[in-house]
């Protein structure tokens, strides 16, 4: 999935969805089919996918932002089946419109596989402008990916602050998430993963909130920064962002 000014919502010739569908049981059952018992074996069949940083979130509760770096699209479908299944059970993810919502059928599977949502990458004001606010506001988690569409030289570009936004206009923590190996898994221009189950991690950091009057740019970059440490350094485990010093050990992100 790409993603725009994840404040801003969509248009993409389409009505505003529903709250109703991603909070359904019966859905939320089809994609537990789709994501772990047919996504998760072929992901684990033509990559080999390990998590690590999990601690980090354990005791996450409500809704968050989870956002991730953005150069293949086996980014989504590696975070949706390979990540716990407490962080995915009722995880939406911004999908864009002009891309995954121009053919009903591309929609459809999207919407079954990933629980996608519409978002216009030109910051459009249609009927689903504020969808992600709806979303986090209906306490459900979402996932974006700042930097709004792919990097085609596997290379981290700079976030757009919509995501920041949201985490401080919703008073939701930011979780971020470094993806190692998915651009030389599955490049821009493929459709499938290379031949020999390429090697791809997962490295899931410490929730985040922007400091007590901190801009939503600034809150942005330091997001971004602590994701490109997590690659560079390649561990889950960044001090520095995350000092500790908080009540019950917790690091000042978390007890903010």
């Amino acid at each position: 999935m790409t993603e725009g000014d994840s404040a801003s919502g969509s248009r993409g010739g389409e009505g505003a969805p529903r709250l109703s569908r991603y909070h359904a049981r019966w859905h939320r059952a089809l994609r537990f089919v789709a994501q772990r018992l047919v996504l998760r074996p072929v992901v684990s069949a033509v990559t080999t996918t390990t998590v690590e940083g999990t601690d980090n979130v354990d005791s996450l509760r409500g809704p968050f932002v989870v956002v991730a770096n953005h150069c293949s699209h086996l980014d989504t479908g590696v975070l949706v089946s390979q990540l716990p299944y407490r962080l995915t059970k009722k995880l939406t993810v911004g999908a864009a419109a002009d891309y995954f919502y121009s053919r009903w059928w591309v929609k459809a599977l999207t919407s079954l596989f990933f629980n996608t949502y519409p978002i216009e990458r030109t910051g459009g004001r249609g009927r689903n402008k504020g969808m992600s606010q709806r979303l986090l506001t209906s306490g459900l988690p979402i996932l974006l990916f700042p930097e709004g569409t792919r990097s085609r030289d596997g290379v981290m570009r700079p976030f757009k602050p919509g995501a920041a936004v949201l985490c401080a206009t919703s008073g939701v923590p930011c979780v971020p998430v470094a993806l190692l190996g998915t651009h030389e898994a599955m490049p821009v221009g493929r459709f499938w993963p290379v031949p020999g189950r390429p090697r791809v991690r997962v490295l899931v950091g410490r929730p985040m909130r922007p400091h007590p009057g901190e801009p939503a740019r600034a809150f942005s970059d330091r997001v971004a920064q602590h994701i490109s440490t997590m690659m560079t350094m390649q561990t889950p485990y960044v001090v520095g962002d995350s000092r500790r010093g908080g009540p019950e050990g917790q690091s000042q992100e978390e007890a903010s």
